[in-house]
């Protein structure tokens, strides 16, 4: 089994379904509201860890309910949670939004994340047993660089989602192997609206990339080699919540296994494909024996 490392947020998903999401000022009627543990990091430990991945969780709850149900989400799942800390007061949270079209608005709160602001032995020690260490940014900063140069001075392999996109320094891209923005995020960070050239500037800083473009599959692009475009399966999305998270825990499974590429793609995506097609985030991410029933 692939070891993998998250270190990331833990947030309860408010979310409300509704025909269309509301405008500046506007108030829409509802028709259905859910509670379901999220936050990117979690999600995607628990994609990994459903896809066959031996997961350890790195992060804070907060000592309220939602705190105990976010905990017991990700060991059902399978995701060790010895790492994953109580800290005094509220939980993470995100406040969700869905459309008719699958598409969804996000607020975070951060709550116990926010507290997460450096490493202590144990988390780096876990790192270091890891093969793959993945982060993502709804954790203070200060903590994802630590992570990211820890893990490289141990050859473990970092893949980060750059979300909620924010300036990336030298001192964080430095230490990065596999940077996996979504196309309005490689915009954000490399000034560039097409894809591809978005994925030329983001190589200087990185060796690898991959632009994921929804619907429209991803763009993988590597230093010294030609950009690929991966089509994705074509479903119709009912959520498009933790599609994404879906993507990266299920490739970051995927690249441990040693698959090439193409095929690690191919795996992920079908991951993702299953998960738009039910609601919610966590609850929605498939098993290893769906997945490759529907990457075959």
């Amino acid at each position: 089994m692939t070891r993998i490392a998250v270190l990331g947020s833990t947030n309860m998903d408010l979310v409300a379904y509704t025909a269309r999401a509301p405008g500046h000022g506007e108030t829409v009627t509802g028709r259905e509201f859910r509670t379901v543990p999220g936050g990117k990091g979690a999600n995607q430990a628990v994609a990994a860890a459903r896809a066959g991945g031996e997961v350890m969780m790195i992060g804070a709850v907060g000592d309220d309910a939602y705190g105990t149900q976010l905990r017991e989400g990700l060991e059902h799942a399978g995701v060790d949670t010895d790492l994953l800390h109580t800290a005094e007061g509220a939980s993470g949270t995100a406040h969700i939004v869905v459309d008719d079209t699958g598409s969804n608005a996000i607020v975070v709160v951060p709550g116990a994340n926010g507290v997460v602001t450096t490493l202590g032995p144990g988390e780096i020690a876990a790192i270091a047993a890891s093969e793959i260490l993945l982060m993502q940014l709804e954790l203070p900063l200060s903590a994802v660089v630590e992570g990211a140069r820890a893990a490289r001075a141990q050859g473990v392999r970092t893949i980060l989602t750059p979300a909620p996109v924010q300036p990336l320094p030298d001192e964080l891209l430095d230490h990065i192997d596999l940077l996996v923005p979504n196309e309005h995020e490689a915009a954000e960070l490399s000034g560039q609206d097409e894809p591809h050239a978005a994925a030329q500037i983001l190589l200087r800083r990185v060796p690898e990339v991959i632009v994921t473009l929804g619907a429209r599959g991803c763009l993988y692009a590597a230093r010294g080699g030609e950009p690929v475009l991966f089509e994705a399966p074509s479903v119709t999305a009912v959520d498009t919540t933790g599609a994404g998270d879906t993507f990266v825990g299920t490739l970051a499974v995927a690249l441990g296994e040693g698959r090439p590429v193409a095929e690690a793609v191919a795996f992920a995506s079908a991951a993702a494909a299953l998960c738009v097609q039910k609601p919610g985030a966590s609850t929605s991410m498939p098993y290893r024996s769906e997945i490759e029933a529907e990457a075959v």
